[in-house]
């Protein structure tokens, strides 16, 4: 009985020390609109809570979250600072129509390209709406797949706790 125990405890600390790895953004290679690589890895926003969300052109529910955020975007960024990524998982052959969608809602979010869904498949996503709330150290701190009219209130809530958190 010991020895299970034992063993369970080593389990335990090695899954607990995995934990916090689980919760940062893999390194994947994407595009942003003008072509550029990006690591995403390295997406921050100055020790500021951000946003991911991931997308598709086809999106009905997609298009009705973003166009919700976008009423709110402005004064979201002037209280916390948040900055919101969205991330295209359109294929190769339709990014086309992502820039000109953007242009034409008049979004100001950053748009990132994952024409392969290799940084969708790496955080384990399987649908479309799906948005991670990560702190200012780049930690996800929630994840959540779909959208609901009204969603929006429950996203600056978390971000209103993670900046006074800080």
């Amino acid at each position: 009985m010991r020895t299970f125990l034992s063993i369970f405890a080593t389990i335990a600390i090695i899954l607990g020390a995995a934990a916090p790895a689980a919760a940062q953004l893999p390194s994947v290679q994407v595009k942003d609109l003008s072509g550029k690589t990006v690591d995403t890895a390295t997406l921050s926003n100055d020790g500021n809570p951000f946003l991911i969300s991931f997308f598709a052109t086809w999106c009905k529910p997609c298009m009705r979250e973003f166009k919700a955020i976008h009423e709110l975007y402005p004064d979201w960024q002037d209280e916390t600072g948040v900055k919101m990524y969205i991330v295209s998982i359109d294929e190769a052959q339709n990014t086309h129509k992502v820039k000109p969608l953007v242009d034409s809602e008049g979004w100001d979010y950053e748009v990132l390209l994952d024409a392969n869904g290799d940084f969708y498949r790496s955080l384990g996503i399987q649908g479309v709406p799906h948005m991670l709330i990560l702190d200012g150290k780049g930690q996800i701190v929630e994840s959540h797949s779909g959208y609901t009219d009204g969603a929006e209130h429950d996203i600056i809530k978390k971000i209103r706790s993670l900046k006074t958190a800080e």
